[in-house]
């Protein structure tokens, strides 16, 4: 690597060698240090003060000396060194999954079931990478993947994109979420009609849920536009638990919180589902990090090969 703008043949092979002679006090010691014979690390610095036009070191001293102009040199050099071999340090301890960084995001949904036990594993492997863990809906956190806010995201289908990969983790069938007290709770299942559309509680129209529940044509209208409504899934689920009311949900999303008090009855004459993707950027390569999480998660879901982008 050239260091200069000059067109000189200075390179870092020249400062390694200047600054090892200077730490080991003599030729024959610091060529021991580099692993090279004394020879080479003769010509080398012979190369370096034919560049600089003086000498650098004493060689009539016993050890060689820096000369004054060689001492200044090795003062002004030592913190460019220092700073490189931190930098290497750095770069090797992220590829090497010692340090960095990880941002994810997920729908809430996803999180009890795919994303935290994946995140457990990968803390266990990697417990210096500080990570971030981000819950949304799925076209905000598609933004964040894009833009490079988010390393990833798992969450159901966004917009198409050709910056954005998404593959298929798992699918998870609509049904009726209510609280254990509630008359149909203990059914196997249930029918639409059997489901009072005034009890309903949906989720703001931005979320990839509610908008299946929009665009099902087995849905009667009552059943798309309902009088209660939750921001969150979490919300949502609280709601239900207090027996405010009910939700077409899909299932994976009825055992977030894992509460006995709240049930999942299939529907008998509603076949809708959701999927959940994994969202990578299709742009840029992904950090160390980000792969081993994404072969974590991939793993856990049995998910094939990646996908090419969605048209």
């Amino acid at each position: 690597m050239k260091l200069n703008s000059n067109n000189m043949n200075i390179s870092l092979r020249h400062l390694r060698a200047l600054h090892v002679i200077w730490a080991q006090g003599s030729f024959t010691r610091a060529a021991a240090a580099l692993g090279i014979v004394p020879s080479a690390l003769t010509e080398t610095i012979r190369q370096l003060e034919a560049e600089a036009g003086a000498p650098l070191f004493d060689r009539t001293t016993r050890p060689p000396a820096p000369t004054l102009l060689g001492l200044a040199f090795l003062r002004e050099t030592a913190p460019l060194l220092a700073g490189l071999d931190d930098a290497v340090e750095k770069l090797c301890d992220q590829a090497r999954l010692r340090t960095g960084q990880l941002a994810i995001g997920a729908a809430p949904s996803a999180i009890s079931r795919r994303v935290a036990p994946a995140l457990a594993r990968f803390r266990q492997l990697n417990p210096g990478i500080a990570c971030q863990l981000h819950d949304d809906v799925a076209e905000a956190l598609a933004d964040m993947v894009s833009d490079g806010r988010l390393d990833l995201a798992i969450a159901g289908r966004a917009r198409s994109s050709p910056d954005l990969r998404q593959t298929k983790i798992e699918r998870d069938r609509f049904g009726l979420v209510c609280a254990a007290a509630h008359k149909l709770a203990g059914r196997a299942q249930v029918r639409l009609q059997e489901i009072d559309p005034a009890s309903l509680i949906s989720l703001s129209a931005a979320t990839g849920t509610q908008q299946l529940l929009l665009h099902c044509p087995q849905l009667p209208e009552a059943y798309r536009q309902t009088t209660l409504l939750a921001h969150s899934t979490i919300a949502q689920l609280c709601m239900i638990r207090a027996g405010v009311g009910v939700s077409l949900m899909p299932q994976n999303a009825a055992s977030l919180f894992e509460d006995r008090s709240i049930r999942f009855v299939p529907i008998e004459d509603l076949e809708l589902w959701r999927t959940l993707y994994l969202l990578e950027p299709a742009l840029r390569l992904p950090s160390p990090a980000a792969a081993q999480f994404a072969a974590l998660l991939l793993q856990d879901s049995g998910a094939a090969d990646r996908q090419a982008p969605h048209p």
